[in-house]
């Protein structure tokens, strides 16, 4: 005892005390003053027993198939019953072996990281965090304290981890965890990540993809499955052989689990990538809209973005596959042939009058403008390059540009739009708003406004007949000359104004080989206010011109518009609106709000209107303009249909009708001067119909899809089929041709 006072007496070990006693002292007084929030309020236990974190809104399709989500943090919860058994014991296994055993800090963990990571300096002793004090962390996360940052924080992350263990069960400890830890791409919960590298629901994750993803958890940017597969393959490993140490699996097993390749299945679900954007993006554009109109049972409003709800979609998620795979084949072709065809000397060379305008419509050049600087100058700032991504056909990339470089790129490329309806509701199928969404917002189904070309034929063909115009009547495709609309001279594509002919189509034979001439004279016969009354009866609510060119297609309709009227040729008459979403539900399953198809309350037209032009249009798959259906892609489906081409080949167009889908497709260039080079390049039936060829060949391909492919129009009535019992064509009478005039004109009065 003596010895020990004596030594107590000395210098350096009594300031040794003294220190210990003010660490420890420091150390109880920073505990005390964080366990009573003097650094910041920590949650109770009542506080912790209501959490409630934010959930992303699942966007499902027609089969309830996850296609989208819209979010602030990418998050889908699960309940504990739903993670797989090898799932919690990857995790428990490499995150925290003793989990069951401590009450949310691991002293014993502890210790040993304190003498061997500090002491003996062995980094392999890993760290002595818990997954209940990860849980503490990813909840609350972590604030800059400025001085001891880290020790405050993880004194804060203590104290929250012994409450929620004293609130929740190990089970729902680690539901909690599960549900709200960070993966790879910024993707937060098991269901999300197992959702995005590999398409799937974590409740069907195998032991290898449970082990991958539990190993992302170390490091998400270095082990992300995305961008390094050896990398993460590796730690999958480490991850297999902590399951063998800890007795979760068998040795053997693990080895050879150890030999398959990992495979990941990346599904993005950034609201600008993945499949169907621009659909998801309309999605989201309603749901705002009528959610507003909704209070939850506490009198809250929604928020799409924390609230979990769930939206059901009309959309079919594999033919939408099938639709963009078409889409990509095709226009990635027809880029290359319109650029071949224009050659060196193309309208967006910096030459050229389009490009000069459209430098001069950019918003830079606009506000550079406003300076007051010299056109010089403007022209030197819009020629600094800088990095920038690309889109291209090639794969995207990254590239030094300017804004003159960027806008000469953009300019010429051709964009699209393509809608597939179920014509007897009007739910949308497959939707296509352009060639790429993360660099091409603007929406060509539902946005744009496009002249239709001959596209509108048939409603001038249905207005007649329901008029009382009989199929065979015949008209001359002779070009006249209406002087009372500034001598206007409606010709045919490759016809001579001033040739003499003395051809006559009769209906069937003018619509289904699209005849310019005829077109007009029978909008002359029957009215244009009599067309006009006859499209809106069918759906089309756009204000059309008062003019004959309006046979010709120049009214400007949305192609979702367009694809409602075109419904009715095989819905009994019925006009449709496209619609996509068909139920919104909470995150518990309630439903919100439901949806039914909007069919228009009346018949457009009569069944003998309907029938005679379905034949005219089965006619143009089958003989005219659009033959090459059946030539060219040996399409021998039951298929109506109409091309369409806008002038100076502005516009391409194909109306695609079957008795089960209706689809439509357009291509052309957003900078409205720009047209195709040719009319062979760019009418309707190259440009717009072989999209819809290449996705029609895809379903034929698999008879899940016979229901649709396989299905074959009504049958015409005997009026109808005696009606269109006459010759396609005929030649005038020697006498008439006699008399007739070379060069005819008239007044055009169907607008009286």
């Amino acid at each position: 005892m003596e010895k020990l006072n004596v030594f107590l007496k000395k210098t350096w070990v009594k300031w040794s005390l003294i220190v210990l006693a003010v660490i420890i002292l420091f150390f109880v007084l920073l505990y005390a003053s964080i366990y009573f929030g003097l650094f910041g309020k920590v949650p109770t236990h009542a506080e912790l027993g209501a959490l409630k974190q934010a959930e992303a809104t699942q966007v499902l399709d027609q089969d309830k198939k996850l296609i989208g989500k819209f979010y602030i943090y990418d998050r889908q919860p699960l309940e504990y019953e739903e993670f797989p058994k090898h799932l919690i014991d990857a995790l428990v296994a490499t995150e925290d072996v003793r989990f069951y055993e401590h009450d949310g800090v691991d002293n014993i963990s502890l210790l040993r990281v304190f003498i061997k990571n500090i002491l003996l300096q062995d980094k392999s002793a890993g760290g002595g965090s818990t997954i209940t004090l990860q849980l503490a962390k990813n909840l609350y996360g972590r604030k800059d304290y400025a001085l001891f940052s880290m020790l405050i924080n993880k004194f804060k992350e203590s104290i929250v981890a012994q409450r929620i263990e004293d609130v929740y069960s190990k089970q729902e400890i680690l539901t909690l965890y599960l549900n709200t830890v960070p993966f790879s791409d910024n993707t937060y919960g098991i269901e999300s990540a197992s959702q995005k590298f590999f398409n799937k629901s974590a409740v069907h994750l195998t032991i290898p993809e449970a082990a991958t993803l539990v190993g992302t958890l170390k490091a998400t940017t270095y082990f992300n499955p995305r961008k390094s597969v050896e990398r993460s393959q590796s730690r999958r490993n480490v991850v297999l052989d902590q399951m063998v140490k800890y007795d979760y699996l068998e040795a053997p097993k693990a080895a050879k689990l150890k030999t398959d390749s990992l495979i990941i299945k990346y599904h993005s679900f950034n609201h600008d990538l993945g499949l169907a954007p621009y659909f998801r993006a309309l999605v989201k554009q309603e749901l705002q809209a009528v959610i507003k109109e909704y209070k939850k049972p506490n009198g809250d409003a929604y928020n799409i973005y924390k609230d979990g709800l769930i939206v059901y979609t009309t959309l079919n998620a594999t033919m939408q596959t099938m639709a963009e795979e078409a889409m990509t084949e095709h226009l990635s072709k027809l880029q290359v042939a319109y650029e071949a065809s224009y050659g060196k000397n193309a309208p967006w060379t910096p030459n050229k009058s389009v490009f000069k305008k459209a430098i001069q419509s950019l918003p830079e050049y606009q506000r550079l403008k406003k300076t007051g600087i010299s056109e010089k100058a403007i022209d030197d700032s819009l020629s600094v390059k800088r990095n920038m991504d690309i889109f291209s056909w090639k794969g995207d990339s990254t590239a030094m540009l300017s804004a003159k470089d960027s806008l000469q790129h953009y300019l010429k490329l051709l964009n699209t739009g393509m809608l597939s309806i179920d014509p007897k509701t009007g739910a949308i199928q497959t939707y296509i708003g352009g060639i790429d969404y993360r660099y091409f917002k603007y929406d060509h189904v539902s946005q744009s406004e496009r002249q239709v070309g001959s596209t509108f034929k048939p409603f001038v063909y249905t207005a007649a007949i329901e008029n009382g115009m009989k199929p065979c009547s015949y008209y001359s495709v002779d070009a006249v000359t209406y002087t009372n609309y500034k001598n206007w001279t409606p010709t045919n594509a490759g016809q001579d104004p001033n040739e003499k002919t003395d051809i006559n189509y009769n209906l069937e034979m003018a619509l289904s080989n699209s005849v310019n001439t005829i077109a007009v004279k029978v909008l002359n016969d029957v009215g244009i206010s009599k067309v006009q009354e006859q499209v809106q009866k069918m759906g089309i609510t756009k204000e059309l011109p008062s003019q004959p060119s309006l046979a010709l297609g120049v009214a400007e309709i949305t192609l979702k518009e367009l694809v409602g009227a075109y419904a009715s040729f095989v819905n009994n008459s019925y006009g449709v609106k496209p619609y996509m979403i068909t139920k919104i539900e909470d995150k518990n399953g309630n439903v919100i709000v439901d949806f039914k198809p909007e069919i228009l309350e009346k018949q457009a037209f009569s069944d003998y209107t309907r029938q005679v032009l379905l034949e005219m249009m089965k006619a143009t798959v089958n003989s005219g303009t659009a033959s090459r259906l059946r030539n060219t892609y040996k399409l021998n489906n039951a298929i109506a249909g109409k091309t369409g081409t806008t002038q100076d080949n502005k516009d391409g167009w194909f109306v695609a009708i079957t008795p089960q889908l209706v689809t439509i497709t357009w291509v052309g260039n957003d900078n409205y001067n720009l047209g195709f080079k040719t009319t062979a390049l760019g009418q309707g039936a190259n440009s717009a119909l072989p999209m819809f060829a290449h996705f029609y060949q895809k379903l034929n391909k698999d008879s899940k899809w016979n229901p649709i492919t396989k299905s074959t129009f009504e049958t015409p009535s005997n009026d109808v089929l005696n009606d269109l019992d006459c010759k396609l064509e005929k030649e005038d009478g020697w006498l008439k041709k006699l008399f007739k005039s070379k060069k005819k004109t008239e007044e055009f009065k169907g607008d009286e």
